[in-house]
C-alpha cells in the first residue's frame, strides 16, 4: 500500500452521548482519521490522479490551489508522494497553524487578504491567476468535478458515499433518514447525496451552514441570503460553488459559531472525536434532524471533516485551552517526612 491507497475507508461510528435521548441514531463519519486529518485528501487523490490519467500533470509540475488550508494539506501529500510542486494561496482569516503545516509539508504558501469572490483579490481569483501567468496546473476544487467524483466514486476509488452505505449495511442498516453535512467547494454533500438518493430517494440530503452564510438560503428559499461573518473555517459562502448542486439538496439548516464549538467541546470530551470548527456546524444541524424524526426511523448520517490540531492559534480555541488551564490546580505542599 502507499500514501494514495491509504486515503478513505475510515470508520462509521455511532454518537451515543451527545444524541442521548433523541429517536433515532446518528452515526458519523470519521474523515479526520484520513492521513492528512481531513476529508479534503479524498478531494486531493481524486484530482491528481484525475489530472495525471489526462496528461494535465507531469513530473515536476507545478500546482496551485485556493484553499482554506485542509486541501492544500491533502495536496502536499499528494505533492510529495508523486514528486510535484504545491503553490497554496489562502484568505488571511485561516488559521496559522495551516499555513504552518502547509509549510512544513513543502507547500510554499501564499495569503491575501479577505475578499469576497467579485474581488481580484480573493483568493481563489489570485491561485487562477497565478495558473495563468506561469503555466501551473490549477487543481480548481470549488469547480472540478472530480472532487464530487471523490464522494461519489469511481472507476478506481470507492466514493464517500459507497463506504456509508456498505458501513450501515455491516451495521444493520438498510438505508438512512438524511444525510447531513456543510459544504466549503460542495464536493461531499454533492457527491455523498448523489449516491446515497440513487440507492434511496427518500433519504433526506440536509446542508449544515454557518449562520452569516448564504447558502442555506439559498437552498430553502432559491435567493442567497444576506453575507455575514462568522469564524466557523472551510465552510460557508456568500456565493455557491460550481460543485454544489442544489438539485441533491433538501434543506438548509444554519448553525452559529458559539453552538458550534461548544460542540466540539462536547464531541471530544464526551465521544473522544478531536475534530474542528466544522465538525462542530455537522454535529449540531444532525442532531436537530435527528430530533424531529419519528422514533425507531432510520438514523442520521453526518461527517467528522477534520481534526482539531489546526485551529489551536484561533480565538475560540484558544478560550477553551485559557479555561481548562484556568481549571488545573497546582499540588498542595508534600507532607514532612517522618521523623526519625
Amino acid at each position: 500500500m502507499n500514501l494514495v491507497d491509504a486515503i478513505g475507508n475510515t470508520p462509521l461510528i455511532e454518537l451515543r452521548r451527545v444524541s442521548a435521548g433523541l429517536p433515532v441514531k446518528v452515526f458519523i463519519k470519521c474523515e479526520h482519521m484520513n492521513p492528512g486529518g481531513s476529508v479534503k485528501d479524498r478531494t486531493a487523490r481524486a484530482i491528481v490522479v484525475d489530472a495525471e490519467a489526462r496528461g494535465l500533470l507531469a513530473p515536476g509540475a507545478t500546482m496551485v490551489e485556493g484553499t482554506a488550508g485542509n486541501t492544500g494539506v491533502g495536496l502536499a501529500l499528494l505533492a510529495a508522494a508523486r514528486g510535484y510542486r504545491l503553490v497554496c494561496v489562502l484568505p488571511e482569516k485561516m488559521a496559522v497553524d495551516k499555513r504552518i503545516a502547509l509549510r512544513q509539508l513543502g507547500s510554499e504558501v501564499i495569503i491575501t487578504r479577505n475578499a469576497p469572490l467579485s474581488n481580484p483579490d480573493n483568493f481563489r481569483n489570485v491561485a487562477a491567476r497565478l495558473a495563468e501567468e506561469h503555466g501551473w496546473f490549477l487543481t480548481n476544487q470549488f469547480h472540478n468535478p472530480a472532487n464530487i467524483g471523490a464522494h461519489y466514486g469511481t472507476a478506481q476509488y470507492k466514493g464517500t458515499g459507497e463506504e456509508i452505505l456498505a458501513q450501515l449495511a455491516a451495521a444493520g442498516h438498510d438505508t438512512i433518514s438524511a444525510f447531513v453535512c456543510s459544504s466549503g467547494t460542495g464536493g461531499t454533500i454533492t457527491g455523498v447525496g448523489r449516491r446515497l438518493k440513487e440507492r434511496d430517494a427518500n433519504i433526506q440530503v440536509v446542508l449544515a451552514d454557518p449562520v452569516g452564510s448564504s447558502i442555506a438560503d439559498w437552498i430553502n428559499t432559491g435567493t442567497l441570503g444576506p453575507d455575514g461573518a462568522f469564524a466557523v473555517e472551510g465552510i460557508g459562502s456568500g456565493s455557491v460553488p460550481g460543485n454544489l448542486h442544489r438539485d441533491v439538496l433538501d434543506l438548509g439548516e444554519k448553525v452559529s459559531d458559539a453552538d458550534a464549538f461548544a460542540m466540539v467541546e462536547r464531541l471530544v470530551k464526551e465521544e473522544g472525536l478531536t475534530v474542528g470548527g466544522s465538525t462542530g456546524v455537522n454535529v449540531v444541524a444532525a442532531l436537530r434532524v435527528a430530533a424531529r424524526l419519528p422514533a425507531g426511523a432510520p438514523p442520521v448520517v453526518t461527517v467528522a471533516a477534520d481534526q482539531w490540531d489546526r485551529y489551536k492559534s484561533t480565538k475560540w480555541m484558544q478560550a477553551w485551552m485559557e479555561r481548562e488551564a484556568a481549571s488545573i490546580t497546582l499540588p498542595a505542599p508534600l507532607p514532612p517526612p517522618p521523623a526519625s
